[in-house]
């Protein structure tokens, strides 16, 4: 005992004597970050552009984690539920929004204290920025500029689900004033495009790819005049029960047509850059068309580029193939389409599919337009070789989404061998399609998704959606020819032929342009709410099942048959869900604010 008393009581002398030579050995800085002075008084601009970067990483994206926002609306439907379930019956309280707020979901990155966290961020950089003199005035005026765009984009993010929001832009210390109540709708809206065009002011178009541009910024600008020109907005209320603060959640006053006016104007100016193309716009006849749209998503660079997430597969954080990739490859299945995305792809001469048409019943996957197959896979498609163990029972490749009626002379019955990708195969079952159907679109087959992580970008904003924001803009004024004229450019890219509607026809037929060539990129969870069709969308989900009977030869049928599933799983709508509710936590912290509307 007197031994190890003398051995703390030595350690205790050294450490003293240490501390006493060297006083500043308990200052030193953490090894694995700077503080706030290195990066604002120091010499090295790389460190204000880190600062930045972690901005950038708050706009998420959907790539990251195991819920794409598809699974929110009638794209998709989450194998494994996690909650999604209920998020897909507006059972969102204030107190409970359920997967989507689960961390690593990109839906997570439009909560409340998320956006605002990156927000917080961005207005210690303008408190800062003046003040350093590691950047030159240019670098110092691309920094402004690109924070400029983040602040707006976040905030674009948060008033996609809760309508106006306090416009905070000082980076609160500690002991100050936090209650801030809610700006409306409108000055919410003028304030993002407003920073849309300091951004661009600053920005130029050959700025560090990854980065934003003024491209960016004026595209950016042209999304949220559209959005708030839309049905939702411009409604007063109507469907909020009496809500005592209509402004909060849309305009109240003004022109529309003023408004769908600005929005063409801020397309328009994208559109006249001359800097971005729609990929492979004129394809030959020979051309395969559904390999140029896949293309679009895979490439590291194409020419719609116009704000881009690029990744690198040694860091790992592009897991889209192992979430979404079918169980029978040892993926998680995740995010499946649901049949109603499915049914809606057209067929090859621009006609509908129906399961009323005979036709199209017994060879439901066959003369399906390009883009279809680009974007879902389907019981017979090809995604890649299978991994090694499973080559046995499928050297081909070729997805199993059905079942099989095989004789046993045994027993002499019927046995039904389910096929590797369903909900019954012998390979991890759980992690099955209950759709019948799997994710295509974003998936390279050069990669196993078992092993590997992809490197191909997320797009937050792609040339075709400035071209279909536009013809929006110009259907909200009434300009059918040009607004067709632009439709018919998407179609003519997906080797469809034009539209000829007008009137109501014309509007729905944009909308379902929109649905399929935007699919799974995180519109359509926003369409159905800005439109208010809301209510048609959250429909319970459909699938098939597919059986390959057995002939009275005894001998598998190669031709299977097919039967629609009405409901796979529930949904149901309130119109509460056309916004999040605040935080109880939110509300309780600050008395300023005002709940979102039956709630």
């Amino acid at each position: 005992m007197r031994r190890r008393i003398i051995y703390i009581l030595t350690v205790v002398l050294i450490l003293a004597n240490t501390t006493s030579c060297n006083k500043d050995i308990l200052d030193l800085q953490p090894l694995d970050q700077y503080s706030a002075d290195v990066v604002w008084d120091g010499d090295d601009p790389a460190l204000i552009e880190s600062f930045i970067n972690n901005v950038y990483n708050g706009l998420g994206h959907s790539f990251k984690g195991s819920t794409m926002m598809a699974s929110y609306v009638d794209e998709a439907m989450l194998v494994f539920n996690y909650g999604s379930s209920d998020v897909n019956k507006s059972l969102i309280t204030p107190s409970a929004y359920n997967s989507f707020d689960t961390g690593g979901n990109h839906s997570n990155d439009f909560v409340w204290e998320n956006a605002y966290r990156n927000i917080r961020a961005c207005n210690l950089f303008f408190d800062k920025i003046e003040e350093s003199k590691a950047a030159t005035p240019a670098q110092k005026d691309r920094f402004k500029g690109e924070v400029h765009f983040l602040r707006a984009y976040l905030y674009h993010m948060l008033v996609s689900v809760y309508g106006g929001v306090p416009i905070i832009t000082k980076a609160y210390g500690l002991n100050e004033d936090y209650a801030v109540p809610r700006s409306s709708f409108e000055e919410s809206i003028k304030f993002i495009t407003g920073e849309c065009d300091k951004a661009a002011g600053l920005l130029t178009m050959s700025i560090q790819k990854g980065r934003a541009t003024q491209g960016a910024a004026l595209a950016l600008k042209a999304r949220v005049l559209v959005h708030a020109a839309s049905d939702l907005y411009n409604s007063n209320g109507s469907w909020a029960g009496g809500y005592a603060r209509p402004e909060l959640i849309g305009y109240v006053g003004g022109a529309r047509l003023a408004r769908w006016q600005a929005a063409k104007a801020a397309a328009k100016a994208v559109i006249d850059l001359g800097q971005y193309d729609l990929y492979k716009k004129d394809p030959a006849p020979t051309d395969n068309i559904a390999k140029n749209y896949g293309e679009i998503f895979l490439l590291k660079e194409t020419s719609e580029d116009i704000f881009v997430r690029y990744f690198l597969a040694k860091i790992g954080d592009n897991n889209i193939a192992r979430y979404n990739a079918p169980n029978g490859f040892h993926c998680y299945g995740g995010n499946t389409p649901i049949g109603q995305l499915v049914d809606d792809y057209e067929m090859k001469d621009g006609s509908r599919f129906s399961w009323a048409n005979p036709a199209h019943a017994a060879s439901p996957y066959v003369n399906r337009e390009p883009r279809f197959y680009a974007s879902i896979l389907y019981d017979g498609a090809f995604l890649r070789q299978r991994p090694v163990d499973v080559q046995a029972s499928d050297p081909k490749g070729m997805v199993q989404t059905g079942r099989f009626e095989k004789w046993n002379s045994t027993t002499n019955k019927v046995d039904i061998i389910p096929g590797l990708d369903t909900r019954q195969s012998p390979i991890e079952d759980w992690n099955g399609t209950p759709t019948g159907y799997y994710l295509a679109k974003f998936m390279d087959p050069s990669v196993n998704g078992q092993f590997g992580w992809q490197e191909n970008p997320w797009r937050f904003i792609r040339y075709t959606e400035v071209l279909l924001n536009y013809a929006e803009a110009c259907l909200g004024l009434g300009e059918e020819g040009e607004a067709r004229t632009y439709i018919n450019m998407i179609r003519k890219r997906a080797g469809l032929p034009g539209i000829t509607a007008s009137g109501s026809e014309l509007v729905n037929a944009y909308r379902h342009e929109r649905r399929i060539e935007l699919a799974y990129e995180t519109h359509r969870f926003f369409d159905v709410r800005r439109w208010m069709i809301a209510p048609q969308a959250y429909t319970n989900a459909q699938g098939i099942d597919i059986i390959y009977k057995l002939n009275p030869d005894k001998t598998t049928s190669t031709i299977p048959t097919y039967k629609v599933i009405p409901s796979v799983t529930a949904r149901a709508w309130l119109d509460r869900f056309y916004f999040l509710p605040i935080r109880l936590d939110e509300m309780n912290k600050n008395k300023e604010l005002v709940q979102n509307p039956l709630y």
